[in-house]
C-alpha cells in the first residue's frame, strides 16, 4: 500500500512538472527566437552565479586556464551563464534554429554530403559547445541518416515533451545505457551514422588528457569507428550575435588499425578530446562549464596549498 501511494504521488509530481515545462515552452515560443534566447540568458546570468554550481564553473576555469587572472575568469564565468541560459531557452524554438530557417550557416557542408552519399555509417563527434542542439539540426538538414544520443530526462512526461520538440526538425533520439555501444552498433549495421558528445565524464572509461589534466572518457566513439572501419567526423558550433550560429564540419579523424587495438582506440579517444579542447580554447565562452568534467583528484589538487 505505501508503495502504491508513493507511486501515485510521484506520477502526480511528474505531471505537474511537465505541465509547467509545457507552459514555459509555450511562453518562450510566443516570445520568438531572439527574445526567448535573451530572456534565458538574462535569467541564468542573474541567478547562475548565486547557485552552488558557480563554484564548479570557477574551479573548471582554474583547471583549464591556470594563468588567467581572476577578473578575466570571473567575467568569463558570468558570460558562460548567459550562454547556458540561452541554450536552455532555445530548446523551445529549436525548429527555427536550422539552416533552412536562415539562422545557421554551415562550413564544410560537403563533408556531410559525402557521408550521406557514401551509404556508410560514420561517427559524428563534438562537445557541449554553444547550442549543441544546432549541430543535430544541421546533420538532419544535410540528409545524413543518424541517431543522436541523449540522456533521457528522469520525468517521463518531460522527456516526451523534449523528444517531441526535437522531432520537429527530424531527430530520432536514442538514450544509451552506459556508453550504449551494443545498441549503437545495431543502428550502424543498418547503415545509420551516430552522433556523440565526447566531453562528458565517464568513470569507467580509459584515462586521456584534457587541458593537460587526466580525465576518464567514454571509448564508444573510437571503438565504433574502428569496428566499422569508418571515420570520426568532428563538428563544432559557435554562437553568433542575434541567436545565430556557425556549424563547421572539420577534417575527419581516422582511428588506426594496428595489432594493438586497445592502443588504437585510446589514441582515437585522445584525438577526439583534443579536438574538443582546441574548440574550447578558441571560444571558451561557448563551452558547458557547469559540468564537473575532471576527476575528484584534480579538483582536490586545487585546494592544496602551494608548496614553499
Amino acid at each position: 500500500m505505501p508503495g502504491k501511494r508513493s507511486d501515485w504521488r510521484q506520477d502526480f509530481a511528474w505531471r505537474l512538472e511537465a505541465f509547467g515545462f509545457q507552459a514555459l515552452f509555450g511562453f518562450l515560443r510566443l516570445l520568438g527566437v531572439e527574445r526567448a534566447s535573451a530572456l534565458g540568458g538574462w535569467l541564468l546570468r542573474t541567478l547562475g552565479p548565486l547557485t552552488g554550481t558557480q563554484k564548479t564553473v570557477i574551479r573548471n576555469l582554474r583547471i583549464a586556464f591556470p594563468d588567467m587572472d581572476e577578473a578575466e575568469r570571473n567575467a568569463l564565468a558570468l558570460a558562460q551563464w548567459d550562454q547556458t541560459g540561452r541554450t536552455f531557452a532555445e530548446l523551445a524554438v529549436m525548429d527555427q534554429l536550422t539552416p533552412e530557417g536562415g539562422r545557421v550557416e554551415v562550413v564544410g557542408l560537403e563533408r556531410l554530403h559525402a557521408l550521406r552519399d557514401s551509404g556508410k555509417p560514420a561517427v559524428l563527434i563534438s562537445g557541449h559547445l554553444a547550442n549543441f542542439e544546432v549541430m543535430a539540426a544541421v546533420i538532419m538538414a544535410a540528409g545524413v541518416p543518424c541517431q543522436v544520443t541523449y540522456r533521457a530526462a528522469n520525468n517521463p512526461y518531460v522527456d516526451a515533451l523534449i523528444r517531441k520538440s526535437r522531432e520537429r526538425y527530424g531527430i530520432r533520439l536514442f538514450a544509451p545505457k552506459g556508453d550504449g555501444t551494443r545498441d549503437l552498433m545495431a543502428g550502424m549495421k543498418r547503415g545509420d551514422s551516430i552522433a556523440l558528445l565526447v566531453d562528458q565524464k565517464y568513470n569507467q572509461g580509459p584515462e586521456v588528457q584534457f587541458f593537460g589534466q587526466p580525465v576518464n572518457a567514454s571509448p564508444g566513439a573510437a571503438r565504433l569507428a574502428a569496428r566499422f572501419d569508418t571515420v570520426m567526423q568532428p563538428l563544432s558550433v559557435v554562437r553568433l550575435p542575434n541567436a545565430r550560429f556557425r556549424v563547421t564540419a572539420h577534417e575527419p579523424i581516422t582511428v588506426s588499425h594496428s595489432e594493438d587495438k586497445a592502443a588504437d582506440v585510446l589514441a582515437g579517444i585522445q584525438a577526439a578530446n583534443r579536438f574538443v579542447e582546441d574548440r574550447v580554447r578558441a571560444h571558451p565562452v561557448d563551452w558547458f562549464w557547469v559540468h564537473k568534467r575532471w576527476p575528484d583528484k584534480v579538483y582536490a589538487a586545487l585546494d592544496r596549498p602551494a608548496s614553499v
